[in-house]
């Protein structure tokens, strides 16, 4: 391949920008003490409560085992070469979205408008689960593990608890039927048989006809742990869409003391943050192998394992499978925390090291929690098909069911809650930075009191949050996860592969990387190109038609959302959207028409002098 000279701007020629210029710095931007810190804070935002919880769900409803090789493949093909492309406009220009993508091409002057809306509205919501495993983690560090339990005023006759049915099982040492607990007392299998009009077999099975059933597929059993959850945590009690309930004061208080804490993590940006990650990225591991170790010695431990990597190769052929797998390595806005990086720092390492620790992790965390899935359903008497559970039904439900049957419950409920409290809190840093980022930027004054801007962010999220926190808020909670980090991101996503590669021209981003002391190998350089100009957007566009077309309205457990509440969805997704048009509009306006409205502008500059290669690949 012939070298030949290639300005980066044919057009003009500008000094370099230090990073203490660079707009919506706080005073003289600062940066990350340790190469390090960076990397913690991008694991701990990019490893959260999806790996621990949403994963394992996803292996087990897409082909076990299988669903590894579409997860590796779309975090190869989709997921790195995005966090990629984010790391290297931060870090190149110094600046959060906002500025970046306007500075890239006008074109793309609300692009920034768009991660930064998706980013508010996931800080708003996400952090209603973390106030959820706050309240668990007191409860359980106080000694209430009140989830395991039937006797309270909300449980309904078909309450079930693996406590009460040990005990079924102690009292009936001396007889040969085994005993469990149904309908609020001890009954035999038989007896349950009889009740479904069906005739007891051996023991474990009903006749049905002259099939033979499992006598627990035709009844009805709730964990008391779900009715914990629903109507004590949540406060449910029949609330609806229309008829929103009281508001629940102790998850106002569980979401305040959230946003207290993110707010004293963050007060200083990143010179506060680079502290914290060590304990938010690193403990999470810990507690993880803890609970592994603890869950491979269960008994039952192996069909849970069985179950969770038994590769079900014919799912491979279904495009649900490769939606759900490109959603979870569709990632955010990560160009703000690599703003405050070293202009100098390798970014490749960082996002290659990243995006493997997020597929390890969750495949480690899959391991930890289907082994206590394998204990649970040997403890109940079922199979693990039948305590496999989605999103918060994980966490919140089957996994505290198996937390006491353990010994030493207490000790095992608070290392797993403050465990998910951690991997939560760290998840959030980096979006209130990218908004810290916006703020400062719209009001400079902001930079000498940079404390405030955090206090403003957090305290609108908090108030923000307080609707989903009434016994009906889960119905909004589910409105907003189920449209805002979905469908839109996508979009997003794509748009930043077209305005990097195809508008600023992958060549050029290339040399840029060159300049920050990351020169590739021309196989490497082939992959990077093929992946932001072709397999990024193609990939994303395909994901996004097989979401469409496989859509389901949202509900939550039997509830089913009225027309207005699939409209606001809607309407939530569209939003983080339109201010991509309305930016090129207003670009439009200033007087980037043409070609001008495709070129950088004059702040797309190194934020430190680069190192002049002169020649560009």
């Amino acid at each position: 391949m012939n070298l030949i000279p290639m300005p980066r701007h044919p057009s003009k020629t500008s000094l370099p920008r230090t990073s203490s210029d660079a707009p919506g710095s706080p005073g003289a931007r600062t940066t990350w003490r340790r190469p390090l810190e960076f990397i913690l804070a991008c694991l701990g935002y990019a490893v959260g409560l999806g790996n621990v919880w949403r994963f394992p769900f996803l292996c087990y409803r897409n082909g076990g085992g299988a669903f590894l090789i579409p997860f590796f493949l779309m975090l190869m093909f989709i997921g790195l070469p995005i966090f990629y492309l984010e790391l290297y406009i931060g870090q190149y220009t110094g600046m959060g979205p906002l500025q970046s993508f306007a500075a890239i091409s006008p074109f793309y002057s609300g692009l920034g408008y768009c991660t930064l809306v998706i980013i508010y509205l996931v800080l708003v919501y996400y952090m209603i689960i973390v106030a959820w495993t706050l309240f668990y983690t007191v409860m359980s560090i106080i000694g209430q593990l009140g989830w395991g339990s039937c006797d309270n005023y909300y449980n309904s006759e078909h309450c079930y608890s693996g406590s009460y049915d040990k005990k079924c099982r102690e009292s009936n040492t001396g007889s040969s039927a085994d005993l469990t607990y149904y309908l609020r007392k001890c009954m035999t299998i038989a007896e349950i048989c009889t009740l479904q009009g069906l005739a007891p077999a051996d023991g474990k099975h009903c006749l049905n006809g002259t099939n033979r059933v499992p006598w627990y597929s035709n009844i009805t059993r709730v964990l008391a742990s779900e009715e914990y959850y629903n109507e004590r945590v949540l406060g449910l009690g029949g609330a609806t869409w229309a008829r929103w309930g009281s508001l629940q004061w102790h998850l106002v208080a569980c979401l305040f003391v959230s946003w207290v804490i993110t707010f004293l993590c963050v007060i200083k940006g990143v010179a506060s943050a680079g502290k914290v990650v060590y304990f938010t990225a690193l403990f999470p591991y810990v507690m993880l192998t803890v609970l592994l170790v603890r869950g491979v010695t269960l008994p039952g431990a192996g069909a849970g394992l069985f179950f969770f990597l038994n590769p079900t190769w014919d799912t491979l052929l279904e495009a649900r499978v490769w939606g759900d797998a490109a959603s979870q390595v569709a990632c955010g806005s990560l160009i703000t925390l690599a703003s405050y990086n070293r202009f100098e720092n390798n970014c490749h390492f960082d996002a290659v090291f990243v995006s493997v620790a997020n597929f390890g992790t969750s495949v480690y965390a899959g391991f930890a929690i289907f082994s206590v899935m394998g204990f649970l359903a040997l403890s109940m008497g079922v199979s693990v098909h039948d305590v496999a559970a989605s999103g918060p039904g994980l966490a919140f439900v089957a996994y505290p069911e198996a937390i006491l049957q353990m010994p030493l419950p207490q000790l095992w409920a608070v290392l797993f809650f403050f465990n998910l409290f951690t991997m939560g809190i760290g998840s959030q840093f980096a979006g209130v930075e990218c908004v810290n980022s916006a703020i400062v930027y719209r009001w400079p004054w902001f930079r000498d009191r940079y404390w405030k801007s955090t206090a403003f962010t957090c305290s609108s999220c908090f108030v923000l949050g307080l609707p989903m926190c009434f016994s009906g808020g889960v119905y909004l909670f589910t409105i907003l996860d189920w449209n805002t980090a979905s469908w839109a991101i996508l979009l997003v996503g794509a748009g930043e592969c077209i305005a990097v590669a195809w508008t600023y021209g992958s060549r050029r981003a290339l040399a840029d990387l060159a300049d920050m002391g990351m020169p590739h190998p021309p196989c490497v350089r082939l992959y990077w190109t093929a992946a932001w100009k072709y397999i990024v957007p193609v990939g994303s566009m395909a994901t996004l038609i097989f979401v469409l077309v496989d859509w389901s309205p949202p509900s939550y457990r039997e509830y089913r959302f009225p027309l207005m509440a699939e409209a606001l969805g809607w309407l939530v997704g569209i939003s983080t959207l339109v201010l991509f048009p309305i930016g090129v509009l207003w670009a439009w306006r200033k007087g980037y028409k043409g070609k001008k409205l495709f070129e950088p502008t004059e702040d797309w500059q190194p934020s430190m002098p680069a190192a002049p290669s002169g020649y560009r690949p």
